[in-house]
């Protein structure tokens, strides 16, 4: 174990790290679930208590927590996250099959316009700092992060799919409905993105390499985007596992506002209906997706910056 490369040593004890996190989140939301009011067949069809009771002895609800989440833990070690309770012929695996692929979409391109649109953004305002263009076009990702996406969505939908009818108003069958909900998702991000990139570019500026490769004759170019970029993109890179994490898995208010069939709204469904299976089943999804993107964006910063792994 002492030969092994500090950086691989990194990596593998953050693999490590990911078991125990997700047995909590499982566990936590398990236990959340089940205790909440309201249950699976409480809906505005009521059904006659021995109904209600052959429904629970089938799905196992009648018997105690533990035994119910050592059911469950054992299932999902297998890759069954379990039935859909309202649709008998679905199941939780068949579900998320379906309507993750479309949040992974939109995320995809959520996260294009938020890392395209940040990277440039911050590296501009760096590139003149205290100028009418750093003011601006940070004045201008302040209002990106005060407007939250159920205000921007509409007046974006008012603008280019009533006025202008450039875009549908809802749906995601054609290429034209993907720009909107992509340009609301992603916006937000995209100046959290700036402003970390300005702040940091600044900082690292000041570092001692970049005056050497200054002094060296290094063109400006190569400065700013070679020495100074590279290594200013640590704090970037951090913020951005969470943020695509988030962005992949879908976002419940953009799904909405645009009626698109995504993950999203499959969760806010399972939780109004008392389906614990669906909700654990996204909930484990998205934690999986943001602890494998914590993960990788761990192991590309120590690549990029060997020192972390010694930290």
């Amino acid at each position: 174990m002492s030969a092994m490369p500090p950086a691989l040593r990194r990596a593998l004890a953050r693999l490590l790290e990911i078991v125990p996190v997700l047995l909590a989140v499982m566990t936590i939301t398990f236990v959340m679930a089940r205790v909440m009011p309201g249950g699976p067949f409480d809906g505005e069809r009521q059904l006659s208590p021995e109904a209600k009771a052959k429904n629970n002895a089938y799905y196992g609800l009648d018997k105690p927590l533990y035994k119910q989440y050592a059911i469950y833990v054992g299932n999902f070690l297998r890759g069954d996250l379990g039935p859909v309770y309202r649709h008998p012929d679905w199941t939780v695996n068949e579900l998320l099959a379906q309507r993750a692929p479309v949040s992974a979409e939109l995320g995809i391109w959520a996260s294009l316009v938020a890392i395209v649109v940040g990277l440039v953004a911050g590296v501009v305002a760096s590139a003149r700092p205290r100028s009418m263009t750093d003011y601006g076009t940070m004045g201008v990702a302040m209002v990106a992060i005060c407007l939250p996406s159920f205000v921007l969505g509409p007046i974006l939908l008012l603008a280019f799919g009533l006025k202008m009818q450039w875009v549908n108003v809802m749906g995601w069958n054609t290429a034209g409905d993907r720009v909107l909900p992509a340009v609301v998702l992603g916006l937000y991000y995209a100046a959290y993105i700036a402003r970390l990139t300005r702040g940091s570019m600044l900082e690292t500026r000041t570092q001692d390499f970049v005056r050497t490769a200054r002094a060296k004759g290094c063109p400006p170019w190569r400065v700013q985007f070679v020495h100074t970029l590279r290594n200013a993109l640590g704090p970037v890179l951090a913020y951005l596992a969470p943020t695509i994490a988030g962005l992949v898995t879908g976002s419940f208010v953009v799904e909405q506002i645009f009626q698109i069939p995504g993950i999203g709204r499959l969760f806010v469904e399972a939780a109004l209906n008392g389906e614990t299976p669906l909700l654990l089943g996204v909930t484990m999804l998205f934690s999986v997706i943001l602890l494998a993107l914590n993960w990788a964006a761990d192991v590309l910063i120590t690549l990029l910056n060997p020192k972390a792994a010694n930290e």
